[in-house]
């Protein structure tokens, strides 16, 4: 992937993660450079790196960028000739699309802060695919999910008793 690529697609999932329902424009983007992160950047600019007319970037813009879209700078290059992600296992492709799914699914619930965070935390997992399956196999034993959020959470009372003779129940 080029860098102008990579730019293109980190304005798309900036639009995304702002629930802006469309893609905001390069000026956009550069307002909100200036707004944000205190430091100007211009549209004509963004038009050079994304457009691959700058296929590179000086130091300073590569940290302002990874400050803005909040990647990692070296994020910030065109990939190596040859490299291609098809390379990676398919699991790992597939925890590239769940993480995207998720981080893109995580703004449709602005409305519950807490929410919106547990889901952006599973994204950002290193193994989210796991967590998943272990939540999977959590919901599969019953009443299980109230007491682990009792037992996490000492400082609310049960409301759910254990069900006779349940040997699973944390005290």
């Amino acid at each position: 992937m080029t860098l102008g690529e990579k730019v293109r697609s980190l304005r798309s999932v900036e639009s995304d993660l702002r629930g802006l329902g469309r893609e905001m424009s390069q000026q956009e983007i550069a307002t909100a450079i200036q707004q944000e992160v205190g430091e100007s950047f211009s549209q004509s600019y963004l038009s050079q790196i994304e457009s691959g007319a700058r296929p590179h970037l000086t130091h300073r813009t590569r940290l302002l960028l990874s400050r803005f879209f909040k990647v990692h700078p070296g994020y910030l290059v065109s990939d190596p000739p040859g490299y291609h992600t098809e390379l990676t296992s398919e699991l790992r492709a597939v925890e590239g699309r769940l993480d995207d799914w998720l981080i893109k699914g995580a703004e449709q619930f602005g409305g519950d802060p807490a929410l919106r965070e547990a889901i952006v935390q599973l994204a950002q997992h290193e193994d989210s695919r796991k967590c998943l399956l272990l939540l999977g196999t959590i919901l599969e034993t019953p009443h299980l999910v109230d007491r682990l959020l009792d037992a996490l959470n000492a400082s609310a009372p049960s409301t759910t008793p254990p069900p006779p003779g349940d040997p699973l129940w944390l005290q």
